[in-house]
């Protein structure tokens, strides 16, 4: 078995208060965790729930890295008893990884120190996997208030939005789809596995790829989610 099999790679998806990025990234980096990509974004929750939830402003710094599982799990170790803080005002979640390709999994393995695997508490909380699901909804530029209000109305408590373009709308229009903009945005929403197929098929209903907003939704699993 190699290296990366027997410590897969993760992707951490970050959605933090603009301005905390940078100091964000040189924590991970101490941490051995590398190969970060940083991209702008903004908040869709009212202000009021904004500081209920301690999360700060509307604007985020949104940062995807690459890590293998040993690290985040040393790391979500450590958040869990630091809950309260909230230092950078944000969210972090740890998305597993299908697959990668291989030079850069044997990148990140090179920069990451050798450590012992903590058995016990860590090995039941990874079998703990699932509670929530990170919801992503692509729709055209300008829907994105209609979709949060539907979201919303679903059990949804917030979403971060990130722009986009979509580079071939060609295919849609084989299907009868008109009016679809190259321009699109991408709303993120974290949910509980419980109540995200509520969302999502409230979305759809209202906002699918055949609506205005050409919504194309989809989730992935979240194995840990924290405030950080």
């Amino acid at each position: 078995m190699s290296a990366t099999e027997e410590n897969p790679m993760v992707l951490i998806l970050s959605i933090l208060e603009r301005g905390k990025g940078k100091s964000y990234m040189e924590m991970l980096t101490q941490r051995d965790i590398h190969f970060h990509t940083q991209t702008m974004g903004f908040g869709t929750a009212p202000s009021e729930m904004m500081d209920i939830l301690g999360l700060g402003s509307n604007d985020k710094d949104v940062i995807l890295s690459l890590a293998p599982k040993q690290e985040v799990t040393a790391l979500t170790t450590i958040l869990r008893g630091n809950l309260g803080s909230s230092r950078y005002r944000g969210l972090m979640m740890e998305l597993k990884l299908s697959a990668i390709n291989r030079l850069t999994a044997e990148m990140i393995v090179r920069t990451t120190p050798e450590k012992q695997i903590q058995k016990g508490e860590d090995e039941e909380e990874m079998r703990n996997e699932y509670h929530h699901q990170l919801i992503l909804i692509s729709v055209n530029q300008g829907c994105t208030d209609e979709v949060m209000h539907t979201a919303r109305g679903a059990g949804a408590m917030g979403g971060t939005i990130i722009r986009s373009r979509l580079a071939e709308t060609g295919i849609m229009s084989q299907f009868g789809i008109q009016d679809v903009m190259a321009e699109r945005e991408i709303i993120m929403i974290l949910a509980a596995s419980n109540i995200a197929t509520k969302i999502m098929d409230a979305v759809n209903k209202a906002h699918g790829v055949r609506s205005d907003a050409n919504g194309i939704v989809c989730a992935l699993p979240v194995e840990r989610a924290f405030k950080v």
